[in-house]
């Protein structure tokens, strides 16, 4: 058996329970390392180290000046691309694309009764780089990375976008990420992955340009790369493996929670596909069909390998306890499966997306339904949210005082100046409200 649903109130549920609230987790120490030595190489040897990792791990015949795509190979991508593909883009493209207009922000100013003015004005950064994932050499391209990426970009209007994405053996990227990058209007593309990509986007490189801020997942190589670089520019968020949570009912069809589960299982074999239920005969149902549905699937040992390790189905009293636990466990996909998902909405506080009703798969989230599926991972959705438009922006506050009003307020200012010991503070307003 794959898994054994056990009690929250047994000894092994308690043990689970303890670690799903504590699972955060950083690179191994000899990840940190590699990663350290990667980064420094790309600061000091720049494109030349750059095209060495590249020959290395990805393909041995690349040159520097075929770092960036050609204009040649994204006409040819676009020329060869499949009709039920674009089809689909355009559906995804617009639904990520209002969805994602909401999130926008505007300036604002606001004036006092004494004429002092006060605000804050919102800007796009001037770069971004957005990571998108090969995966297995370019054979399975993670296409909807690019929109999640791309488009809260486009809308907060950075001016530049530039993707990264791991080139296959022969030097190429899979003709579906040119298309669909071409779509939302990106066009500055480089053959890079790992580590090294971070790099070069962070310090950039004589090919390379830097950019302000990095998003997109990857591998712990690429994480820990973002975390490393952090503070010389933005990373949307420090990932760890992919999650689910589903809080199932009596009325839960099995069928559909072990694929849900499924779904997340196959990413890698550190995902989490938990469920919480009230039902121990639901808890049953699901071990059986997980092994039935399993055995149909194109990266089974993957699944098989994480639902052995980090699989969970835990049996609870009633909702009341499941979703306490959920916001605990603060998962980057919760599923509510339950007869009245609506009417538990308001308790979920901490989730990095929730999915309502037995008709709503996390797959839905993925791909189509609008919202963006870069999420907070390892229980940070406690205080972070997902990728977004305020990814990509910063603001400044503004303050415009007048002479009345800062004659109103010079007392009060010189009084904390003098209290924090910072007499020149003081003084820089006193000059000005002095009787002359």
């Amino acid at each position: 058996m794959i898994i054994i649903p056990v009690t929250t109130s047994s000894t092994r549920g308690k043990d689970i329970l303890s670690g799903l609230r504590d699972r955060f987790q950083l690179a191994d120490p000899a990840c940190q390392q590699a990663v350290t030595g990667i980064i420094n190489d790309i600061r000091q040897c720049g494109d030349e180290a750059l095209i060495e990792y590249i020959r290395k791990f990805d393909a041995p015949g690349m040159s520097v000046n075929q770092l960036r795509v050609s204009d040649k190979e994204m006409h040819e991508a676009m020329v060869s691309a499949d009709a039920a593909l674009l089809d689909t883009l355009e559906i995804a493209i617009e639904r990520i694309y209002a969805f994602h207009e909401r999130e926008k922000e505007q300036s604002w100013m606001m004036t006092r009764e004494d004429g002092a003015i006060t605000g804050r004005l919102v800007h796009p950064v001037d770069s971004a780089g957005l990571y998108v994932p090969g995966g297995q050499g370019g054979k399975t391209p993670l296409v909807s990375s690019v929109l999640m990426n791309g488009i809260p970009a486009a809308i907060a209007g950075v001016k530049r976008r530039v993707m990264m994405t791991p080139p296959d053996e022969k030097g190429q990227i899979n003709p579906a990420l040119l298309v669909a990058a071409q779509e939302i209007g990106i066009t500055e593309i480089y053959k890079a992955g790992s580590a090294w990509a971070i790099a070069a986007l962070s310090y950039g490189t004589k090919t390379i340009a830097p950019v302000d801020v990095i998003v997109g997942p990857g591998n712990q190589y690429v994480t820990e790369a973002k975390r490393q670089v952090s503070g010389r520019v933005r990373i949307d968020m420090i990932a760890g493996p992919s999650e689910v949570l589903i809080i199932a009912d009596e009325t839960g069809e099995p069928s559909y929670i072990a694929a849900d589960m499924l779904a997340q299982a196959e990413h890698d074999p550190q995902a989490y596909a938990m469920c919480i239920t009230t039902s121990e005969e639901l808890a049953g149902q699901i071990v059986v069909e997980l092994e039935t549905q399993l055995s149909k699937l194109s990266r089974a040992e993957i699944a098989r390998k994480s639902l052995s390790e980090r699989g969970v189905i835990l049996v609870v009293k009633d909702l009341e306890e499941a979703i306490h636990l959920a916001n605990e466990i603060a998962a980057e996909h919760l599923e509510l499966m339950v007869r009245e998902p609506f009417l538990w909405l308001t308790r979920i506080r901490h989730a990095g997306a929730i999915f309502l009703g037995r008709h709503t798969p996390e797959a839905a989230g993925d791909y189509l339904a609008g919202p963006n599926h870069v999420l907070p991972t390892m229980g940070t959705a406690r205080f972070s949210s997902a990728l977004g438009v305020e990814t990509f922006i910063k603001k400044s506050s503004l303050i415009a005082y007048s002479s009345e009003a800062l004659q109103g307020d010079s007392e009060h200012i010189q009084l904390l100046a003098q209290l924090e010991g910072l007499t020149a503070h003081a003084n820089s307003v006193a000059i000005r409200t002095r009787k002359k």
